[in-house]
């Protein structure tokens, strides 16, 4: 849709309640996959980060200014919306897409502005689409509720969003790998085409991913897990004293340092024993928690992208699950394009390698920029306004990079 002229200023408070923090709109994540991982390449499809990012989301501000200006946009009543709605609601309900754009303003003026046509379908969609919600053109719960999110709201959420955007897509080289956590989603981009987009798995409330930039410097097949202290206190240990076969059945070994001698974990106190006192490696296999490779970049927070024996977690709506590392669907579409052809291998040496269960480092010269991103609202280069779910509660905290704060789980 197109992004139209400045108008007045945002105020403030648009909601009279003191603090738009205060009432963070609470949506339903439940439902069938909104999101899919595929291969994109060729397809012209405008990246979620490109150098022209924050031209975009500036465009975009001043769309939503132009919007909250005029009076913004009316709230759908609680009921259903199909092809045998009331006309007066279909009527509604195309007002409201008219007026962010979805569709033709001069079509509200000709009768069809009361039907249920393919025109309100494709709009539904296409809204949906930039709203990380299920594409079916039809208005559930979840859609409803994205729909009433006022307009003064949405330009918070873009002002919120501006600085991140211009931090994240400042000296990005040509290939680069963008994770935007709110979406739970990764793209790779070569050239400012969209090679593919992943489904990802990434941090919990209580152990949120964080937001970064680096580069991808080597890739690990058949690795070794070396478990943080955090999940070793606060998984590991726990499940090993409540069950004694724990350690066993998932190949974990603990040693007396990196280099140092493997241990009996029974004879150990744990009750009293710091958890970084010793060192608990998982032995390569099926049901290794990192399971067949890694992709690893210089950062501080000690975290990575990975594939995981989980795989089920990618059919999910609510992709919040790991202890702050980003796994990923299709994990090796993504490891062949990382390499593109380094040191003789492609995509047929993945299960060769795999199979042998022997850990193999291949080392990344020059490799793609990294960037997690924490965005609840950006606009792409082709027009389109995105908005996802405020996970960890960031907005209005002026966060752009670092650990975020744990949340409370309720």
């Amino acid at each position: 849709m197109p992004l139209i002229a400045a108008g007045n200023a945002f105020a403030e408070d648009p909601m009279n309640t003191g603090s738009l923090t205060s009432i963070a709109p609470r949506l339903e994540m439940q439902g069938k996959l909104a999101t899919k991982t595929e291969i994109l390449t060729g397809q012209n499809q405008a990246p979620m980060l490109t150098s022209g990012s924050l031209r975009a989301i500036d465009g975009a501000i001043a769309m939503y200014q132009e919007i909250t200006a005029s009076g913004g946009w009316p709230q759908l009543p609680k009921t259903q919306f199909n092809n045998n709605s009331d006309p007066a609601l279909t009527h509604l309900l195309r007002e409201r897409l008219t007026k962010e754009g979805y569709l033709q303003f001069d079509a509200m003026a000709q009768p069809s502005a009361s039907t249920w046509d393919q025109d309100l379908i494709n709009a539904i969609t296409a809204f949906q689409y930039n709203h990380g919600a299920r594409p079916t053109g039809m208005v559930d719960e979840r859609t409803r509720q994205e729909l009433n999110i006022t307009a003064e709201w949405r330009l918070y959420s873009l002002k919120e969003n501006q600085p991140r955007v211009a931090e994240y897509s400042k000296d990005l080289g040509p290939r680069y790998i963008a994770v935007n956590i709110p979406a739970a989603q990764l793209e790779a981009v070569e050239n400012g085409q969209l090679y593919s987009r992943h489904n990802v798995v990434v941090g919990k409330l209580d152990r949120p991913t964080p937001a970064l930039e680096s580069h991808v410097t080597d890739i690990v097949f058949n690795p070794t897990w070396n478990a943080p202290a955090s999940i070793v206190a606060k998984d590991i240990i726990p499940k090993m004293l409540a069950d004694p076969k724990y350690m066993a059945k998932l190949d974990i070994h603990v040693f007396d340092g990196q280099t140092g001698p493997e241990i009996d974990p029974t004879l150990v106190n744990w009750q009293v024993t710091a958890p970084d006192r010793y060192v608990f490696k998982q032995a390569p296999g099926d049901l290794n928690a990192l399971a067949q490779v890694k992709i690893n970049f210089a950062n501080k927070y000690m975290v990575y992208m990975h594939d995981t024996p989980h795989r089920e977690l990618f059919t999910t709506n609510n992709r919040w699950e790991s202890s702050g590392c980003v796994r990923v669907d299709q994990v090796k579409k993504l490891i062949t394009w990382v390499v593109n052809g380094l040191g003789g291998y492609d995509e047929a040496n993945f299960d060769p390698i795999i199979k042998s269960r022997e850990t193999q480092q291949l080392k990344i010269p020059h490799g793609p920029d990294v960037r997690f991103m924490y965005l609840t609202a950006w606009a792409t280069e082709d027009g389109r306004v995105n908005f996802r779910p405020d996970i960890y509660k960031l907005d209005g905290k002026n966060f752009v990079l670092g650990q975020p704060e744990a949340q409370a789980v309720q």
